[in-house]
């Protein structure tokens, strides 16, 4: 019953095919939601039978409605506008949908659907911190899986860390020089930005150099990079780290320890986690095996250099190199080495990759790599590509003096909020303990929120003082009615909250409504998944709260007018409650209680 929209399908197509004599395939029949200007909850577009009815579309349209309101009891009227043919169903029919939700053990998790689903998100270098680009992956990722994971499909969530190459060495060779023997825990910093300071620092020497050869010498400032002694340092570190020397790889291992420690730090503060994390160091060898593999194949070809390419011209794209002239691999490399042990891993039927708009090329050209190396996992590569996300200058600092660092956005996001909870009405009654949880709940449901709400393709631009409102369509306005309507629930005996649903009783418009958009929520989660959009989520999520907040301040639920009344709002109530929490928990952001 829960979903109305199969069933009323399928007794349209029963009916048209007895008043026309053709057959009709139920799941292809559009029915929309009514728009709000008209009566009924769902509109038949009525076009699709027109040729068979060898009528108007009104007269159509008034044919079908007729036949339904003779055949299925649970409609209670039909309406005609323009050829679309608009239904109102009973309050016993909208009254017993409620009761299937009150008696669901977990409404809004779809059933299974044995479908294993691979997302990769984050894909930090481990040469620096976080920063702004990583939160807008990193929550993408996150909630993704989670909606994935709600419609039915198994899901695995993964890191690629891109702990190798030229960027890595270039901090270590600074550190090399400049360190000290100094530690992470020697001057209190945090290891992601103790090792992020050395990349920072090897741009200043570097630039040093660069001016003092330009100076001595009659060379170009490209040229003068290419003999920068840290330049030439920092090539060598790299031959030797792929050598294998152990002192290369000792201080590798050190200070990427030191930045794996700052991201499980961040990655905590931000509230998300990882069954695997692969790194680019262990796999871009087998990706090279693969390349050669499909060279013998003839997939690839070699050029007279040596390099080994890929000829996509045939697929709508150009010549792409696969493997340098000297043997060295290239970003593509690691990526097929990686694909191939995730699929060991999990044995996948889709491999999502959560990757900004820049990378589009790039995973045209995996997916049709693996393809012509014959892979069968190929076809289930997609990557989910998003805009950028930017703040207005000035908002936040940088530690690095170009990049938003992400843990100074959470920081002046929890900063924020324990702002906007001093002048909050709430604030004495709240301990130190307290309010820095809730600080924290806030600050991360604002950024959280203002990032997932936006159409993941969309570029945006982030605006923290903005994103902490109780008025408008923000995080902490869902998480307000949410802990509103707890509130509320705490005041009524909870025997009474746990109820049977009295079918029978009359429905005021404004609860049918908040019935109505309760049972759209398993297909919100359905769409979010199909379309990769924590944003359908989010938006519906923001619905569901006004349309609550809207209803509570013109019906008391505690004061209502029967006690049948009370009881039918409780139910109501503790659903939209349970179905915000619901929904809040796949964009991975926490309901308070109290708020």
């Amino acid at each position: 019953m829960t979903n109305l929209l199969e069933q009323l399908q399928k007794e349209v197509a029963s009916v048209a095919e007895q008043l026309y004599a053709t057959s009709f395939d139920a799941a292809s029949i559009k029915i929309d939601k009514t728009p709000p200007d008209f009566d009924g909850e769902f509109t038949v577009v009525v076009f699709t039978f027109v040729k068979a009815s060898r009528k108007s579309p009104e007269a159509t349209a008034n044919e079908l409605g007729a036949a339904l309101m003779a055949g299925f009891s649970l409609i209670k009227s039909f309406n005609v506008v323009k050829g679309f043919l608009n239904i109102s169903f009973t309050d016993d029919c909208w009254l017993e949908i409620l009761s299937e939700i009150h008696s669901a053990e977990n409404f809004g998790q779809l059933p299974s659907t044995g479908k294993q689903v691979v997302v990769e998100y984050c894909g930090p270098n481990t040469n620096k911190p976080l920063h702004l680009g990583h939160i807008r992956n990193i929550l993408l990722g996150y909630s993704t899986a989670n909606i994935l994971n709600a419609a039915g499909h198994s899901v695995h969530k993964v890191n690629i860390l891109n702990d190798r190459g030229i960027a890595i060495c270039k901090s270590m060779v600074a550190y090399k020089r400049n360190g000290n023997g100094s530690t992470p825990a020697s001057i209190g910093m945090k290891g992601d930005h103790f090792v992020g300071k050395y990349y920072v620092e090897y741009s200043k020497i570097i630039e040093a150099e660069i001016s003092a050869l330009m100076n001595d010498t009659d060379i170009s400032k490209d040229a003068a990079e290419k003999q920068a002694p840290i330049y030439l340092e920092a090539q060598e570190m790299l031959l030797k780290w792929e050598a294998g020397d152990s002192e290369v790889m000792a201080l590798w291992n050190m200070m990427n320890s030191w930045v794996y420690s700052g991201f499980d730090i961040t990655y905590k503060l931000i509230g998300i986690d990882f069954e695997k994390e692969y790194k680019e160091s262990e796999f871009y060898l087998n990706g090279k095996k693969m390349v050669l593999e499909g060279l013998n194949s003839g997939a690839f070809f070699k050029k007279e250099d040596g390099s080994v390419w890929v000829d996509l011209a045939s697929d709508g794209l150009d010549q792409k190199v696969l493997l340098r002239a000297d043997g060295t691999s290239v970003y593509i490399t690691q990526d097929m080495g990686v694909a191939e042990e995730r699929y060991r891993d999990f044995t996948f039927d889709e491999s999502i990759y959560v990757v900004a708009n820049e990378q589009d090329y790039h995973f045209k050209v995996l997916k049709l790599v693996l393809q012509k190396l014959g892979r069968k996992y190929a076809d289930g590569i997609h990557h989910m590509s998003y805009g950028m996300v930017d703040l207005p200058e000035g908002k936040m600092k940088s530690r690095e003096g170009t990049v938003v660092d992400a843990d100074d956005l959470i920081e002046g996001m929890v900063s924020e909020a324990m702002d906007f909870l001093a002048s909050s009405e709430k604030n004495a009654e709240l301990n130190e303990t307290e309010k820095q949880t809730l600080a924290h709940d806030i600050g991360m449901s604002a950024l959280k929120y203002f990032i997932l709400k936006v159409d993941p393709k969309k570029r945006i631009l982030f605006n923290p003082k903005e994103s902490i409102d109780l008025h408008g369509n923000t995080g902490p306005f869902i998480q307000y009615a949410y802990a509103r309507i707890r509130s509320i629930l705490r005041k009524i005996d909870e025997v009474k909250v746990n109820i049977q649903v009295s079918i029978g009783t009359g429905l005021m418009p404004a609860e049918k409504e908040l019935i109505i958009i309760l049972s759209q929520y398993p297909g919100i989660v359905k769409l979010a998944a199909e379309t990769y959009s924590p944003a359908e989520i989010g938006n519906y999520l923001y619905l569901l709260a006004k349309k609550f907040n809207s209803f509570y301040a013109d019906h008391s639920i505690l004061k209502a007018e029967s006690e049948e009344k009370m009881h039918l709002r409780a139910v109501i109530a503790l659903h939209v409650s349970l179905v915000i929490k619901h929904g809040l928990d796949l964009l991975g952001i926490h309901s308070p209680e109290k708020m």
